[in-house]
């Protein structure tokens, strides 16, 4: 699939010069150290596994079944990473001190037990078998990297490039993305293995950090830059 046609239908013919006269979206590249995050596998976010009207009154934040879809072509590369004995990182969103951490509850009505400490939406989704290798970060707001000890885990492990999947595409990968690119990692997103709960969200967003922050890969792209593409 060529990624262009990810958002292709939703651009306007003004958008189109833009991306290719401004000369947006060539390839950052990759490094030779990687680690996989995986951002916010979690209930709350991954709803269930049907359309995601069929599921919102349980999941109110769930993709549903884009999420599932998502996810099964995640847990190859998950495996891969092991395998490898390269980091696999997971991100949750989880309110820990809520009069400080709600930072989204205001722009919503709903009921925000289920985002709390303790609660089984916030865990890892049981799709995702435990690791003892696994590193998990609990956050607060949309980026893994804002009060967290994330940078700290990729200076000790000497990472040098970031493989993103999970979601949603638009908010925490997204935030993450933009603070990756910023502190000077080499950034990859694996476009089959990111999902959101809106279509436009989603394909603009992909759009967007593949303009500017960005690699997008395939899973076969990541399968074949982990076993033969980087300097081992």
């Amino acid at each position: 699939m060529n990624i262009e046609e990810i958002w292709k239908d939703v651009l306007l013919e003004d958008d189109e010069q833009v991306i290719s006269k401004g000369g947006f979206g060539k390839p950052r590249g990759l490094g030779s150290r990687p680690a996989l995050i995986v951002i916010d596998a979690q209930p709350n976010y991954v709803g269930d596994n049907k359309p995601i009207l069929d599921q919102i009154e349980q999941f109110p934040t769930g993709v549903g079944e884009k999420a599932w879809t998502a996810l099964e072509k995640t847990l190859p590369v998950i495996k891969l990473f092991r395998e490898k004995e390269l980091p696999v990182i997971f991100t949750r969103q989880i309110a820990k001190y809520t009069q400080f951490d709600n930072f989204a509850g205001k722009k919503a009505l709903r009921d925000r037990s289920i985002y709390e400490a303790g609660h089984s939406y916030t865990e890892i989704v049981s799709a995702i078998e435990n690791h003892l290798s696994d590193i998990i970060i609990d956050k607060s707001y949309a980026s893994a990297f804002v009060g967290t000890p994330l940078v700290n885990y990729l200076i000790k492990l000497q990472v040098d490039t970031l493989i993103f999947c999970g979601g949603v595409t638009s908010g925490c990968v997204r935030s993450a993305v933009v603070d990756a690119a910023s502190l000077n990692y080499k950034v990859g997103i694996l476009h089959e293995c990111v999902f959101d709960r809106m279509e436009i969200s989603h394909r603009i967003s992909l759009l967007d950090m593949w303009m500017k922050y960005s690699d997008l890969l395939s899973v076969d792209q990541v399968f074949d830059y982990i076993t033969t593409g980087r300097d081992q």
